[in-house]
């Protein structure tokens, strides 16, 4: 059985049951990756786990979390310009925060090439929205490969590393939530025999390397010709082929790329259809002469794709612009480019054009599970921090959210954050809605990793201009939502930096912090806050209590649980435990009772002070 540590310094070959993330992880050493950065989001943590799994000095690579996405995206392209092989690596919103830099690098010699790795989110299963970073793709002359299970994920960032090598260039692997957490058996190969070297090679006279208005249009020309270099690439590589299936009669045929394309292959099998299926490899450029080819020998062809209708729009036009006379199908409605695709729905797409070679499936009825709000976790500083904060709000308050656990403040019975844009969005998006506001108060919250990562601008400015709003910093020294990854100021990526000096060094004058637990003084401190003319920051400090036991369990500590109880005698059944409090420990029963689950109680106590029949203690 290997384990996680072993998985990237393993020197010989070996097979194993891997997930895509972890295969990529062993890709990224076997290729020479010597760079590698990222910022935490899900689909995409289980790369880093991988990674930071051995001993620092048995990798062959440096890998290091960045404050935020651009930031990590710039060390990646620095390091592939001074002609050291690099990849960067970040969910699907993440690519919003590193755009300004990513949009560049086409135009750039990058020596060591880069890889940027998407784990972009069909279905929103972790994001605020769905957006397809194809798009990208286009606007800045990347090609895109698109794996569909972890071992394409393996074969295909090794190719990409070596073509982006070879063209001194930066390419998209473009993964998707499935593709990330699905999980194949590999065949790995061996390490490099070669130590890595780090001899600097940064030449500026490979540049220009800075993009002034007399070297624009030389360096868009350079990045439109290696494109046309990934086009002939494109036609002849062996990661986009043609599955046949069809026998005589109608020639169909469909055409998809990445998770799409196997849900298509699967639902051709299933249904035994005679429908061939081109799978693409690399999305963009498209194959164009694959592509006509195809459709030549085809008199009907189904485009499948997740999202948008970014190859849909491409194959129509090419067929147009080359007199085709193959007819083309696609998705129809609205509801077919939300979510994520199946064999299921692939098979009812096909089925609404092509009937007789895909009969409507049998539909069974099925038993659904209850409706769960997704929860904070027991002992979790926010739901004590949300409480207080809520008693002590007056009528009319405006609360502004941001990312982080404390996005799940949204949801009853906190209620808190009524509108949320993007990570480190609140301090700014609070101040414009007290602007001209002499009515109502505007209270924003942010986790201490989004203060870092893009909510500093914000506080600068609410600071500068001293506007009137209260921000919450809710700091539980972690980056919690996508595991525990370091983030600044906690001292595992370095020097410790103190958030109330932070503050203080960028002019913020009221200051307030105190233990989130302490539910009193904290909702005295809002008052303050809210009272006092200007902008007011209340840190809320506890640590992630989900870390904090695991961290001692990890260090050996025995830990020891007092489980609070619920004393029957005392219960006047108010249930603001259970109801307003919302700890997930607390049973509601039919009869009216409240228990304690013992399984789920970590006996941090601060529910305690949330009864005002004062039944809730320790137990024995």
């Amino acid at each position: 059985m290997l384990s996680l540590s072993e998985l990237t310094v393993k020197k010989e070959g070996f097979s194993a049951l891997v997930m895509g993330n972890h295969a990529l992880a062993r890709a990224m050493a076997e290729a020479g990756t010597m760079v590698i950065t990222s910022y935490p989001g899900s689909p995409t943590p289980e790369i880093a786990e991988a990674l930071q799994a051995p001993p620092e000095a048995a990798r062959a690579y440096r890998f290091e979390f960045a404050v935020n996405e651009k930031v990590a995206l710039e060390i990646a392209a620095g390091a592939a310009v001074n002609g050291h092989p690099a990849a960067v690596f970040f969910k699907s919103v993440g690519l919003n925060v590193a755009a300004d830099s990513l949009i560049q690098l086409p135009l750039m010699e990058l020596a060591g090439g880069l890889v940027v790795i998407l784990g972009d989110d069909p279905g929103a299963n972790s994001s605020q929205n769905e957006q397809d970073n194809r798009w990208f793709a286009r606007m800045g002359y990347f090609p895109v490969f698109e794996p569909a299970s972890p071992a394409e994920v393996y074969v295909m960032y090794k190719e990409a590393a070596a073509r982006a090598r070879e063209l001194r260039a930066p390419v998209l692997l473009r993964l998707t939530t499935h593709v990330c957490h699905a999980r194949e058996k590999v065949n790995f190969g061996p390490l490099p025999t070669a130590a890595p070297d780090w001899t600097p090679r940064f030449d500026a006279k490979a540049g220009p390397y800075v993009p002034i208005t007399s070297a624009v249009f030389p360096l868009k020309k350079r990045a439109l010709e290696k494109l046309d270099r990934w086009a002939a690439y494109v036609e002849k590589t062996p990661l986009n082929a043609v599955h046949n299936a069809a026998a005589g009669g109608r020639r169909l045929g469909a055409i998809s790329a990445g998770l799409p394309a196997l849900c298509l292959l699967e639902a051709v099998r299933t249904a035994g259809a005679q429908v061939d299926v081109l799978k693409l490899g690399l999305s963009y450029p498209l194959p164009a002469g694959l592509i006509t080819e195809f459709l030549r020998s085809h008199d009907e062809v189904y485009v499948l794709e997740e999202l948008d209708r970014v190859m849909e729009t491409e194959v129509k036009a090419l067929a147009y612009d080359r007199g085709l006379a193959c007819r083309l199908h696609a998705r129809r409605d609205h509801h077919e480019l939300m979510g994520e695709t199946s064999p299921e729905r692939a098979r009812a797409a096909l089925n609404e054009v092509w009937p007789e070679q895909f009969p409507a499936p049998v539909k069974r009825a099925a038993v659904l599970p209850a409706a769960r709000l997704p929860q904070m976790c027991p002992g979790c500083g926010h739901r004590s921090a949300f409480h207080a904060i809520k008693a002590a709000l007056p009528p009319g308050a405006i609360t502004v959210g941001d990312i982080g656990c404390h996005s799940l403040g949204f949801l009853p019975p906190y209620n808190m954050g009524e509108i949320l844009l993007s990570m480190g969005h609140s301090v700014s998006t609070a101040a414009g809605l007290a602007l001209g506001n002499a009515a109502r108060k505007v209270v924003a919250f942010v986790g201490d990793s989004t203060f870092f990562h893009a909510g500093l601008p914000g506080v600068v400015n609410a600071a500068a201009r001293d506007s009137d709003i209260t921000l919450v910093l809710l700091d539980n020294g972690t980056t919690a939502m996508t595991g525990h990854q370091p983030r600044p100021g906690n001292g595992e990526l370095g020097e410790r930096l103190s958030l109330p000096e932070v503050l203080k060094s960028l002019g913020v004058k009221f200051l307030r912090e105190c233990d989130a637990y302490e539910q009193g003084k904290l909702a005295g401190f809002m008052k303050e806050a809210m009272e006092h003319k200007g902008f007011a920051v209340v840190i809320a400090r506890h640590p992630c209590m989900l870390k904090f036991m695991r961290d001692r369990r990890h260090a050996g500590a025995a830990v020891k649980t007092q489980h609070v109880e619920v004393d029957q005698g005392k219960c006047a059944r108010h249930y603001t435990c259970a109801a307003d409090f919302a700890c997930p420990s607390f049973i509601r029963h039919p009869d009216g009772s409240v228990t304690v689950n013992p399984e789920l109680c970590i006996g941090d106590g601060s529910c305690i002070q949330t009864c005002p029949a004062k039944a809730i203690g320790r137990g024995k």
